[in-house]
């Protein structure tokens, strides 16, 4: 079955939404799209007619088995368009996902399975985040938010929660990457700001709202 660009959008978020076990209200879908939540029904009605979701009065509602099968395809699309987009067209992090957002609804499962192969068949896009490979799976890796980590231990970048351009443009005026190399020298109890060192570089502040979105992971000595 085939999809419109709007219904991709509306699953897709749905996705994000609900995580692993909670339900979507119709007004945090509206606010996620800013759209009308008339608009957020009618398109309900739809994607239930298609038995993509699972609907309980007064709870809200979720994508069923295969609706999250057809999510999944979706972000796969999107996250593997990043990496192509990032290691062979040399876009910055901070503007892949715009495009990747208008090359994800090319529905070619030939197309996106050659993708995945001449790409190598990566496992993370650029931001961190999982790529579901051709049978849905997600690869996952053990990481811990910077503000946890103990004092002088490298650790090196593995995801960024949050992915809007602002938070990007902060990072890459650190240079702050995927793969960077970092350790914290301090941790400041008036506002929970943290003193930041990357290799020889001076040291610099980074503040609890950007901290907190940066994920890192043991150096892999292998």
């Amino acid at each position: 079955m085939t999809y419109s660009t709007s219904e991709e959008n509306y699953i897709k978020a749905i996705y994000h939404l609900q995580g692993d076990e909670g339900m979507v209200t119709t007004n945090e879908l509206s606010a996620e799209l800013k759209t009308r939540p008339a608009s957020v029904t009618d398109m309900l009605k739809k994607l239930k007619k298609k038995k993509l979701l699972n609907y309980e009065k007064y709870q809200g509602f979720r994508l069923n088995s295969d609706g999250r099968k057809v999510a999944l395809g979706i972000i796969r699309r999107h996250r593997l368009w990043e990496f192509f987009l990032s290691e062979k067209l040399k876009f910055s992090w901070d503007e892949v996902h715009e495009v990747a957002e208008q090359l994800e609804h090319v529905t070619s499962k030939k197309l996106i399975d050659k993708l995945d192969g001449y790409l190598g068949f990566p496992r993370f896009d650029p931001h961190g985040d999982p790529i579901p490979d051709q049978q849905g799976k997600i690869a996952t890796h053990e990481r811990v938010c910077i503000t946890a980590i103990p004092l002088s231990q490298v650790m090196e970048v593995c995801h960024v929660g949050n992915q809007t351009p602002e938070m990007l443009d902060i990072l890459k005026h650190n240079h702050i990457t995927m793969g960077t190399r970092l350790e914290v020298k301090k941790k400041f109890n008036f506002d929970n700001s943290l003193e930041i060192r990357i290799g020889r570089h001076q040291p610099f502040i980074l503040s609890e709202a950007v901290a907190k979105h940066i994920w890192v992971k043991k150096i892999d000595r292998s």
